[in-house]
Order: C-alpha cells, then structure tokens, then sequence
C-alpha cells in the first residue's frame, strides 16, 4: 500500500514539472497574409515566467465550427489555451459565442463591460456595433484590459483576448499567479560557433544523452563573412545548464573551434 502511495506522489510531482499552454490564433487576416501575428512570441515568453510552458499553436480561420472543435480539443490536451482575436465589434468577430457554444453556455450582456463601454460617447450606430463587445459567456470572469478598452474573459482554463498587440499585451499584464498555476520557469543559455551542424551533431547527441532533462538544440546561420551553429540549452535547473555550457564550450575549443559567446 505505501508503495503504491509513494508511486501516486512521485507521478503527481514529474506531471507537475511541466505545466502546458496552446495559443489559438484566430483570424481570416493573418492566414491571408495581411497581417503578420506577433503576439505568439509575446505570449510565449510571458507564461515562461509564469511557469508555463508554450508547446503547439494553432492558426485557425474565423469559421465557427472549426473554432469550436479546436478550443474543444485543446482545452483538453493542454493546461491552459489563450485564444487570440475575433472579438471586435464587427460580423466576423465570431469568438465569443463560438467559446460560449463550446462550453454549452450562453451569451449575455455583462453590466461592467457595458459600463466600460459607455463610458466613451458615440453615435448610436457606433455605439450598438461596440455594445457587441459586452457580450460575454454565463459564467466566465473577466481578464482586464489596462489599455482602456472591453476586457478579455476567461472560462475554465480557456483565457479569450483581444488579436490587437497593444491590447492583448496589456490583458497578458493581468493574468498573475492566482489566475495561472505554473511550474519552474525555463531558462536557457546559447553559445555559437563557426562550425557547420554536421561537425557537433555527434557530440551534441552525445550531450544530450546525458542530459535527458535539457532541451540541446542547434540553429544554424548564415553571416556576410561566415556561417555556423548556435548551441542553446533549455531547461528549468540552472546548475545543470551551467553543467552544459561549459561540456559544449570545451567541445567547441576540442575541435579546433572558438566560442562565440554575447
């Protein structure tokens, strides 16, 4: 019995160690090309330092079968999915009710963010097209939205925000540890060569062998005057990387080379 008690605990620490995150990218625009998304880069780094690790992003159009099968299955998959745009004032700003539809709930008018929106004056017109901006699903909590505007919401652990960088970015500003429940943040060290892949690929496995736990990854570049490797480690014990950096420098000076290191 407290073997298999012991054996639970020791399952339910490794699980812990990596705490998952999916980023939905939603919208016709950045599939079409018109628009080059940077907030998967933003985000990523930002859950890192909340203990989260960022490991598949989806790119989806604004058709509302496809976005509620994706959230359906992601929220399933990963700890915790953030969605990405669609949820404006115009006719293709779908997310919202597609979110509600996934979690079998409705859409209301949610009074603080009618408050928030009527705060700034409008024609009617205008102000009944930003108004959609107020509907959010039953039981979802609102994510604030520190540039001024309607917040994002959350349900379960699905966290819907705008598809604006500005604005998403400053919605990320908010989520805080008593929202996201993550783990070790990682950390990583990198250090370059003037060698092509194929000369460090045998040590690198070698390396990386060892080292199970770290993530030992080779980038290659191409400059005016010369072309080679960047070596990058990752991973949440910092004593281990430096453990790394210092075999893969030594490495590099065994093979005639000269570290390149920022």
């Amino acid at each position: 019995m407290l073997n298999w008690i012991a054996f639970e605990i020791a399952k339910e620490i490794i699980m812990a160690e990596i705490v998952t995150g999916c980023m939905i990218i939603i919208g016709n625009e950045i599939l079409s090309g018109r628009t080059q998304d940077t907030n998967l880069a933003y985000l990523a780094k930002e859950l890192n330092e909340l203990g989260v690790r960022m490991v598949e992003a989806r790119v989806i159009p604004d058709i509302e079968e496809t976005i509620i099968s994706t959230v359906n299955e992601c929220r399933t998959r990963f700890d915790y999915v953030f969605t990405t745009g669609g949820i404006g004032p115009t006719h293709d700003d779908i997310t919202t009710d597609c979110i509600a539809r996934a979690f079998n709930t409705k859409v209301e008018m949610h009074p603080d963010v009618v408050d928030i929106i009527k705060r700034r004056e409008a024609p009617p017109e205008v102000m009944a097209s930003r108004l959609r901006m107020a509907r959010i699903p039953v039981g979802a909590s609102l994510i604030d939205n520190p540039a001024g505007g309607p917040p994002g919401f959350q349900l379960e652990n699905v966290f819907v925000m705008a598809g604006v960088p500005m604005v998403m970015q400053a919605m990320v500003s908010t989520l805080g540890k008593d929202r996201i429940r993550g783990a070790a943040p990682v950390r990583s060290r990198t250090i370059g060569v003037n060698l092509g892949e194929t000369q460090v690929a045998a040590d690198l496995l070698e390396i990386q062998n060892d080292h199970p736990n770290v993530d030992l990854g080779s980038y290659p570049y191409f400059r005016k005057d010369a072309y080679g490797t960047n070596l990058v480690m990752r991973g949440t014990d910092e004593a281990e990387l430096d453990v790394i950096l210092a075999r893969v420098r030594r490495m590099i000076i065994d093979q005639g080379a000269e570290p390149i290191e920022e």
